[in-house]
């Protein structure tokens, strides 16, 4: 028999027909389908040895294998409990198996219990899986088109100096100076959490975020500004190894009920400890940081990551704006110049008799 127990599991166990011995656990304790599994993955070697087909495999191999290649993304823990969702709908299928109604049965029932916009990050992690499997690893001849929601652009929600400090008073001290570095240098959560002496250099106003510790895998050099500088000196020599501890112990966690709490009697409306980055970010803009530079404080991959924020400031589009202001046209007297007169003259004779025509 090709099935035997380890434990309260099934394994299975055979010679393929090119003498690999193959040795698995059937992942149940029902002797039924273990047996299914063995029949089917002995059956499934002779097809490929003897007729040359292609491996059909399951939804199963091709996460074991993602976590494999993708061991390094710094989101690999959500990539984690996604795919623990989605076990419950893809358990078992075949590669083959998978196509857009599954699919969409699985977009809908995320978006039911959550938002359209978390089932599309679901779909998101779906979609790359079966296309790696497809284009890469070759397992499969195509890739279902994953059905995704239209949503509006991502959120970003900042809040102003006033609401800053409302929710300043309303914290915890050591909340409220973690929210303080927050947003004096823009860092993610984990990265304040986490933020060690041994990465900061008060004489040099610097701390640094290590690249194993951001979420691009790119190292981050930030600078201390008075704020931060500020909360960093109160906090010196409470702790030997992290800069923002409460009794004693690391703060892991800042969406706690003191938090929200907090938010809640501040006034404040749809709120979380990440949109205190965006507030930096705004903060920044508006403040005529060239969006370069916020690029790199930031640590964003990408140009189009801050280009969200473009809209907060427009002064260094007045200079241009200002040229067709009737007094800059006019050399201050409101009177177009000659040139600019006869353009506007000639086009009207064309656009006027054009549009009596439309109408």
């Amino acid at each position: 028999m090709g099935i035997y127990k380890r434990g309260d599991v099934w394994w299975v166990r055979f010679t393929a027909p090119d003498g690999e011995r193959v040795r698995k656990s059937a992942g149940s304790v029902d002797k039924r389908a273990a047996q299914e599994l063995h029949d089917r993955l002995k059956a499934d070697a002779w097809r490929q040895r003897k007729l040359g087909q292609r491996p059909d495999y399951t939804w199963e191999d091709a996460v074991v294998q993602w976590l494999k290649e993708k061991g390094h993304k710094a989101s690999l823990k959500k990539d984690k409990e996604i795919l623990c969702w989605v076990d419950r709908y893809l358990r078992g299928k075949r590669l083959s198996m998978i196509d857009r109604p599954l699919l969409f049965q699985l977009l809908e029932a995320k978006a039911a219990e959550g938002s359209k916009a978390t089932a599309n990050r679901h779909m998101a992690l779906v979609r790359a899986i079966l296309r790696r499997a497809c284009e890469v690893w070759e397992w499969t001849e195509r890739t279902p088109k994953a059905p995704m929601y239209s949503v509006q652009d991502k959120r970003t929600r900042w809040i102003t100096w006033e609401e800053a400090e409302r929710l300043l008073g309303q914290l915890p001290e050591h909340q409220a100076q973690m929210m303080r570095f927050a947003l004096a240098t823009g860092l993610r959560q984990r990265n304040v959490c986490r933020l060690e002496w041994s990465a900061v250099d008060l004489g040099k106003r610097c701390a640094w975020v290590h690249a194993d510790q951001t979420k691009t895998r790119k190292a981050i050099a930030v600078p201390l500004n008075a704020d931060a500088m500020a909360v960093l000196e109160q906090r010196e020599g409470v702790d030997g190894t992290y800069v923002f501890t409460y009794q004693g112990r690391p703060v892991w966690q800042v969406n706690t009920k003191s938090w929200r709490k907090a938010v809640k009697r501040a006034g404040l409306q749809d709120f979380r400890w990440h949109d205190l980055r965006h507030t930096w970010a705004s903060r920044h803009a508006q403040a005529g940081t060239p969006l370069n530079v916020l690029q790199e404080l930031g640590g964003w991959r990408s140009h189009e990551m801050v280009l969200r924020y473009a809209h907060l400031s427009s002064g260094h589009l007045l200079a241009h704006a200002e040229r067709i202001a009737r007094g800059e046209i006019g050399g201050g007297d409101g009177v177009p110049p000659e040139g600019a007169q006869i353009w506007h003259n000639e086009r009207n004779a064309k656009v006027v008799p054009l549009c009596k025509s439309l109408i």
